[in-house]
């Protein structure tokens, strides 16, 4: 026996629940997550606020529909160009390539914490899927330096890291790589280099050289 496929009652609601988010980015670039408004994007959409809230139970469902979307899609985004042979320097450019490609998704996964909001532990999950190619990555660069306290440290602390099995000087070279690649990003995303005339990727390219050693 074949598989029917969705039905057109579950091809609607995922059309409706797609609309949905997408009037929520809009508003989120407008204002913020804070002012995001589910009885807002219903009218929008013409439809009543309870008829809204049958696709979404509440504000933070659908602020965890949005972030599991980011998560699962710069994870999707790091795997497939680690697949393809990407080395450190190339994941960086792709990650920076995927967060300018739309600010306010990556501050919703990276940024200031939403107020009031606790996200689910499967968000977390996913994250774990991009460290884990980060330290893939990571795992295939030489490691001639000595154990620092901080590796020592990571041995007792791994649960960030989903718990890979990796040296412990894999886990600080990836998480390295992470912070340098964050703290270059955001600032640059934020606009803080506005003015300063250089190119926040070559910036970037430094950083992840220093990481490799």
């Amino acid at each position: 026996m074949t598989d029917a496929g969705p039905s057109s009652r579950e091809r609607y609601r995922a059309q409706v629940r797609a609309e949905i988010k997408q009037h929520a980015w809009e508003q989120i670039a407008e204002a913020g997550v804070p002012a995001l408004s589910l009885n807002a994007i219903a009218k929008k959409l013409g439809m009543s606020g309870p008829a809204l809230y049958r696709y979404f139970a509440n504000r933070d469902d659908l602020v965890t529909a949005l972030i599991r979307d980011a998560y699962r899609s710069i994870a999707d985004t790091v795997r497939a160009a680690h697949d393809g042979g990407a080395d450190l320097a190339a994941l960086a450019r792709v990650v920076r390539d995927w967060a300018r490609q739309d600010p306010q998704r990556y501050f919703l996964i990276y940024g200031t914490p939403v107020p009031g909001y606790h996200a689910p532990d499967d968000t977390t999950a996913i994250s774990h899927e991009v460290m884990a190619v980060l330290i893939e990555a990571c795992g295939a660069q030489p490691a001639e330096a000595a154990a620092t306290p901080f590796d020592t440290h990571l041995e007792d602390h791994r649960e960030w890291a989903g718990d890979h099995p990796a040296p412990a000087a894999v886990l600080h070279r990836a998480l390295a790589f992470w912070t340098r690649l964050h703290g270059v990003l955001s600032l640059e995303l934020a606009g803080h280099f506005a003015g300063m005339r250089f190119d926040p990727g070559l910036l970037i390219d430094e950083e992840v050289a220093a990481v490799r050693g």
